[in-house]
This record gives C-alpha cells, structure tokens and sequence, in this order.
C-alpha cells in the first residue's frame, strides 16, 4: 500500500501487511538519499519481507528533499507518529525502528526525540551533519536497541555507536562482511527480525 506521510515535506512510502492483522509496525529508514538510497534498497526489502512472515507490518519511505540531514530525522519522526496513528486502535500496536547507515544514524536520532518500542540500527555512522550525533542520541534512548556492523565496514565510523550500545547491555551483532553486506541480506533480516519479535512481540 502507497503511503504519503504528514509533516509538510513530500515523503512516500510504502506499507506491507501479513495477511491477517499485525502484531507490530515497524519504520524502515533507507540510506543517503544522494547515493541511491530509497525504499527499494535491497536491504530494507529483506527486512521487511521477514517482518511480514513474523506478522509485523514494515514501513519503507523516501526522504523528502534533501535538508543535510536535519529534515530527514523529521521525516523518520513523522514516520514514527503516523506509525502510532495508523494502528491507534482498541490496543495501540508496538513500533519499532530499523535502519542503514544513513538512515540508522536517523533512526538513532530521530527516536531519541521521537521514541519507539524498540530501534535497530544496521550500519550507523556515529555522526552525521552538524550536531547530528547519532552515539550521543544512545544516551536519550530507554528502549532495547540491536547494532549490526560489519567487522570490514570501513565506510561507515560504527564503533563509536557500538561502543555505546555495548556500555548500555544492547544487543551489538557482528557480520563477516563490509558496509554493503553482499550475501548477508537473509542474515541481517534474520537477526532483525528476532530482535523485533523479542523487544516488540515478546510482551504482547
């Protein structure tokens, strides 16, 4: 299903549901909009397929224009609130949210202000533009939070929000792989979507 999200910037995404109702919702953030990320990145696509089959809906969206990051944390935050809204029924559903790189880094961000049931965050660079610190964001955070990286990333600075997520009892994975994770797309959604299960199913 085609979603166009509030908040005054032009951001769409698109909604996949289990066939029945689901238990969870979670928000999936792509990468850097100025290097191809968008919702059909094939890592956002494998996660959210084995989100489907665990009966949690996923949330893929394009960022508005670009606004050096600053407007792409409003859209994960805007993300995160139609998420609340969409399912705000009888029994409001648990959210979570997932991202990589660039937009693990938002998902960090933006959830500090904007909080979920539970955040995952593949690949995240420690800092973004500016003030945009995603390892500090770690300190705001009151929810279970999972960091996967890759043992060869050498594109992303991860260890700074490893570090962190290790310092506060967070579940930290470690791929055999770089910053693209070729051939680790099963794994990663696997890990991913046992995290969620866990932090969103678990006490439901």
């Amino acid at each position: 299903m085609d979603v166009l999200l509030p908040g005054g910037r032009d951001v769409r995404g698109t909604l996949s549901e289990p066939d029945g109702n689901p238990a969870a919702v979670v928000v999936a953030c792509p990468p850097h909009p100025q290097h191809g990320g968008s919702r059909n990145d094939p890592r956002l696509v494998a996660v959210s397929d084995a989100l489907v089959a665990a009966d949690i809906a996923c949330l893929r969206f394009d960022y508005g224009s670009w606004d050096e990051g600053h407007g792409e944390r409003a859209d994960v935050r805007n993300a995160i609130r139609w998420a609340r809204d969409e399912y705000d029924g009888t029994d409001s559903l648990p959210v979570g949210v997932f991202g990589y790189s660039f937009g693990a880094s938002e998902s960090l961000l933006a959830s500090a202000a904007t909080p979920p049931d539970a955040v995952a965050a593949l690949a995240p660079t420690a800092r973004l533009e500016g003030d945009l610190d995603a390892a500090a964001a770690l300190a705001d955070l009151e929810v279970p939070v999972c960091v996967l990286y890759g043992e060869r990333d050498t594109t992303a600075d991860w260890e700074p929000v490893v570090d962190r997520a290790r310092d506060r009892g967070d579940e930290t994975t470690a791929l055999a792989g770089d910053h693209f994770f070729l051939g680790k797309h099963d794994e990663i959604a696997a890990t991913v979507r046992s995290f969620f299960e866990q932090a969103l199913l678990a006490s439901t």
